[in-house]
Formats: structure tokens, C-alpha cells, sequence
């Protein structure tokens, strides 16, 4: 079993739109759909949106809740880690070796809470 998608509310499409356009623009992660509730990114065998959510109430993060990205490199744990910052996101765990991972966590501008891991 692998992850197929992943949706994560915005209460600002338009800000989310920036911030994952700027995020993904190195990885294989490309836009390819938007509508005025929804935009998606693909690639090969992943999809990831954001959305504003279907019953009209304001989107809200989990406490607990998190979406693990494997990005193949200690590198771009760091890389990805250093632009959720440069773009406005926040710190949830320095990039470090945690357990049998190398990860970093972080939060984007809905608070959704991203970890990327190699």
C-alpha cells in the first residue's frame, strides 16, 4: 500500500497557491489542475491539492495530524525545510536524524503540519 493523495484545507487558496507553487518547484510535483475550490499538484504516482473545504466552514488542522513526504535525500530535507520557512511557514523540528529517518518538520501558512523525510 502507498499513499495515492493528500488534501489539505486552505481558508486562503491564493496564498496557498504561492506557497506550494514556490515549494514544489524543484520536485516532480507539478500543478496541473485549479478550480475555484480546488488546486492540484502531480506527478508520476502521487497527487497532492489544496481546498477549501466542501461544507463552507473554515478549514482547521488536526492536532496530531501531519502528511509525510519521503523526498529521497537528506538534502532536500533541508532544502524543502529551509523554503517552508523563506516562505512564511513555521518550525516544527530542525532537520535530524530521528530514529530510522532523517526528517524535518514544519507548518504551512494554514497550519498544516508538513514532514519531509529521507
Amino acid at each position: 500500500m502507498k499513499l495515492d493523495y493528500c488534501v489539505l484545507g486552505t481558508n486562503d487558496m491564493e496564498a496557498s497557491i504561492k506557497f506550494y507553487d514556490s515549494l514544489f518547484e524543484q520536485t516532480e510535483l507539478k500543478q496541473v489542475l485549479a478550480t475555484e475550490r480546488m488546486t492540484f499538484w502531480q506527478c508520476k504516482d502521487f497527487a497532492f491539492a489544496v481546498a477549501k473545504p466542501f461544507n463552507g466552514e473554515p478549514a482547521s488542522n488536526g492536532n496530531g495530524t501531519m502528511i509525510g513526504l519521503n523526498v529521497g535525500s537528506k538534502e532536500e530535507v533541508i532544502r524543502l525545510y529551509k523554503k517552508v520557512l523563506e516562505l512564511g511557514g513555521t518550525c516544527e523540528g530542525e532537520p535530524n536524524q530521528r530514529g530510522p529517518k532523517f526528517s524535518a518538520y514544519g507548518r504551512d501558512l494554514d497550519q498544516n503540519k508538513l514532514v519531509f523525510s529521507a
